[in-house]
Parts: structure tokens; sequence; C-alpha cells
């Protein structure tokens, strides 16, 4: 017994002279400034800008710029979706009068079905940061699925565009990879 206690009285000793937290292995934090990653166009001339990556976690941050009249497929995402509206002016068809503006932030819950569109009307882009967990299940009027994104496969597809337009996505976090 009297080695069992000198032995935890040392490795107390030796806890007691270390931080709380060790700083061994510590990280900086990560800054991405909005030039720092290219706004990749997309067929209607609306934007995406991929910022973070998380493949262990299907997390991806995207910030997107939607033109007035954009619409996406109806979809659903397999985990949480957390956005904030930046500028401009976004709406689900499924809840017209819940519009999201500037300064906004919306939660999306697992399973949540909903089309994203940005009115004919507007006045102005709508600019939106979002962090999608799981993956986005684009469904039909039927409710078949017709295609999945997950994050790995964001990640392939951003990287594809930023290299055809000959532009670099060096500075995305990615994280499990």
């Amino acid at each position: 017994m009297a080695d069992i206690s000198e032995a935890a009285m040392k490795i107390i000793a030796e806890m007691m002279e270390r931080p709380v937290i060790s700083r061994e292995n510590d990280n900086e934090a990560i800054l991405i400034h909005d030039e720092d990653l290219p706004h990749i166009a997309l067929p209607d001339g609306s934007t995406m800008q991929l910022l973070h990556v998380d493949i262990n976690q299907n997390l991806w941050v995207i910030r997107n710029r939607f033109k007035p009249g954009f619409c996406i497929d109806t979809h659903y995402h397999t985990g949480p979706v957390f956005a904030v509206t930046q500028s401009g002016e976004w709406f689900y068809k499924e809840y017209p009068d819940k519009i999201n503006k500037a300064g906004s932030y919306l939660y999306e819950p697992a399973h949540s079905i909903h089309t994203l569109a940005v009115s004919e009307q507007a006045s102005e882009d709508a600019v939106v940061w979002f962090a999608i967990f799981g993956s986005n299940v684009n469904i039909d009027d039927d409710g078949n699925v017709t295609s999945v994104l997950d994050a790995r496969l964001m990640l392939e597809l951003y990287r594809s565009l930023c290299a055809a337009e000959g532009k670099s996505c060096d500075q995305m976090i990615v994280v499990g990879e």
C-alpha cells in the first residue's frame, strides 16, 4: 500500500507543476478573410464559397450569394443546419411568410423538408452563411431521392470548380482528409 500511495503522490505532484490545461500541442485559431477563398459562379450567376469541411462530422460551412429568382431543389438534411443571413432576403417556399433578412438567424432541424428561394423581385442578392451537418438529400415531388450531397462531395466539387477557373482554394479549412 505504501508504494501505491507514494506513486499516487508523485503523480499528483507532477500534475500540480503543469498548467491545468496543457498547451503542449495547442493550435492557433484560423481566420479566413472573404478574399482568401474564391466565390465560384453557379449557372445562374449566384456564387458559393466553401469555407470549412470536416469529413469526420459530415459538416460543411459555406457562404452563398443567391441572385434574385434563385431557387434550389426541394431537399432535407440528415443533420441540423444553421444559417445567418448577411444581406438580402430569402425564404422557403413551404413557409413563404417567414422571410430571412439581413441579420436573421435560422435553425433547421434534421429532416425538415424545404425549397430555398429568392424572390424574383428582390432588390439585391441574398448572402447567406450556412453550417450544414449531415447529407443534403434532394427529392422530387413524390418524395423520391434524386441526389445526395455530403461534405466529401462538396469538397471535391468546390476544388474541381476552383481548378477549372484557375483559382486556389488552399486557404479552406479541411479536417479529416
